[in-house]
């Protein structure tokens, strides 16, 4: 039997808010889910932006944020190109919303030069997430996984198309999940 990940396609308002690279309207609350984490759970926020001034559900008490522009206030300041938060054990889960491109990025305030490429961010945070971990990827890119990290094989658990509607770009939200060692799917 082949494996086959979940497919979606979520038609979502436009952000509410009108900060640069705001997430779609119910956007958050519907990827946290695809990460398998309930509200109460811990997940990074990569590049997370303004995501505590959300203004609905999906944003947990316990989550922590990681952004390069401190005036967003993230919990950790930090180039997210070279490194990541460490946590023991690893995190359960991320949920990851860069710049979609090299001229995206000049929109932000941190500045044009910051565009973490998607394949080595992707790589990056599979390492730091804890086996049967997942890391939820919003961009227009669809990244291509290593097929292993630590050990672990890595495979895509739900692929999603975002959209505002008719006349905005798309956006995959693909779900990747670090399998526990010896596991044989």
């Amino acid at each position: 039997m082949t494996y086959r990940p979940i497919t979606d396609v979520m038609i979502l308002a436009r952000a509410k808010h009108k900060y640069y690279g705001a997430y779609p309207a119910g956007f958050v609350e519907r990827g946290r889910l695809m990460l398998g984490a309930q509200i109460d759970d811990t997940i990074l926020h990569v590049c997370s932006g303004r995501v505590r001034d959300y203004p609905f559900a999906g944003v947990g008490p316990n989550d922590k944020t990681v952004d390069i522009d401190r005036a967003t206030q993230p919990d950790v300041v930090m180039d997210v190109r070279e490194r990541l938060p460490l946590r023991r054990g690893g995190w359960r889960a991320m949920m990851v919303d860069t710049p979609y491109s090299r001229d995206e990025a000049g929109n932000y305030r941190a500045g044009s030069a910051v565009y973490p490429e998607p394949g080595p961010l992707l790589k990056l945070c599979l390492e730091h997430t804890r086996p049967g971990g997942r890391v939820g990827f919003l961009h227009w890119l669809w990244p291509s996984p290593p097929k292993m990290v630590n050990g672990c094989k890595i495979k895509e658990v739900f692929v999603a198309l975002v959209t505002t509607g008719r006349g905005s770009r798309a956006r995959h939200y693909v779900v990747f999940e670090k399998t526990a060692p010896g596991t044989r799917k």
